[in-house]
């Protein structure tokens, strides 16, 4: 009877054990803000929010827009929410893989004139297009001890839609590409 109660007594306490350090596993921060250096090279600025759900994934939002008129798009506004999984060690880092949508609105700065074979008319206009997709991305993530994050990404996926204001609207390709080198804060 003795060495019944002393194993119950310490499968008891090795559970209480695991059960503490499963709790402090699940402290870590689940809310980051970055910045993708990358796009500002390219004339862009982008700013990513994420959330984790658990440590092995998350859920995030970029937001992105053109801050360089040297191309003929004046504007141009992209709002990517995703889906990622790790597969690091530490929660929510290491090699990710994602899922993203995409939704964009690009308005040419120039006029331009085309002719309509409907109605015999040449007409000036200011093309707007409005963009849907969805792609696949990979990527990784680390942070350091006090919370700085560094990521970089690549993704590349398929516009579903393409809609624009004019009849006979440039040829915009029907693929699009996701990438970034991220600096951020988890918080």
């Amino acid at each position: 009877m003795k060495k019944i109660t002393i194993a119950l007594l310490l499968t008891f306490c090795f559970n209480g054990f695991s059960q503490n350090e499963k709790k402090e596993s699940q402290t870590f921060k689940q809310n980051e803000v970055k910045i993708n250096a990358l796009y500002l090279v390219f004339g862009a600025f982008e700013s990513t929010y994420e959330r984790s759900l658990n440590e092995s994934s998350a859920i995030g939002t970029s937001i992105g827009f053109s801050i360089d008129n040297q191309n003929d798009i004046k504007n141009a506004i992209a709002f990517t929410p995703h889906y990622r999984f790790y597969f690091g060690k530490k929660p929510v880092s290491g090699l990710f893989m994602e899922g993203f949508a995409v939704y964009e609105k690009l308005k040419d700065k120039n006029e331009h004139y085309y002719y309509s074979p409907e109605s015999g008319e040449t007409n000036l206009y200011k093309e707007k297009v409005t963009i849907y997709g969805l792609g696949i991305g990979l990527g990784g993530k680390w942070y350091t001890s006090k919370n700085i994050v560094f990521e970089i990404n690549g993704g590349f996926g398929r516009n579903v839609s393409i809609e624009s204001n004019v009849q006979y609207f440039r040829n915009y390709t029907r693929y699009n590409a996701r990438i970034g080198i991220s600096a951020g804060y988890r918080f």
